[in-house]
């Protein structure tokens, strides 16, 4: 029997602090540069996006891929290929800790379109009050000294 699954996430990171050193000139590479190690894991990306300060990832998942490995991977490589490449030249680091939040498939083009419009959507709400309206909206207890 072969093995069929649909893990649907949309991971959220920040820079180190929170620093705003992601300058948009420089985003598209980085997202090309994260869409590759997604490949190379069998996992699809529907959609990367963010601000300066943050990234969002709504991608497939592939049964055979740990979320805590994927998103350490991707942390790991894409810090070492921003110093390595200079594209984000105040840049120093991600920040610890992560959100990894499931979706049913069916809320995939809604998704698509919220990450999609992340600039417009930083004008009127700050990344903090983003996250912790995703970790109410996922029913995540948390304490906010510990956030961001």
């Amino acid at each position: 029997m072969s093995t069929f699954t649909q893990f649907l996430y949309q991971i959220v990171f920040s820079t180190k602090y929170q620093e705003r050193s992601m300058i948009e000139s420089g985003q598209k590479m980085l997202y090309k540069y994260i869409w590759g190690i997604l490949k190379n894991k069998n996992c699809h990306l529907y959609r990367i996006g963010g601000v300066e300060n943050h990234i969002h990832i709504v991608t497939h998942i592939h049964q055979s891929v740990a979320i805590a490995n994927l998103i350490k991977d991707i942390k790991l490589a894409s810090g070492e290929y921003i110093k390595n490449e200079k594209i984000f030249p105040d840049f120093s680091g991600w920040q610890d800790g992560y959100g990894a939040f499931t979706y049913h498939i069916s809320a995939k083009n809604n998704l698509i379109e919220y990450v999609k419009n992340q600039k417009e959507h930083h004008r009127k709400i700050s990344f903090r009050e983003e996250y912790i309206s995703l970790l109410k909206e996922h029913q995540i207890e948390f304490d906010e000294k510990y956030l961001l």
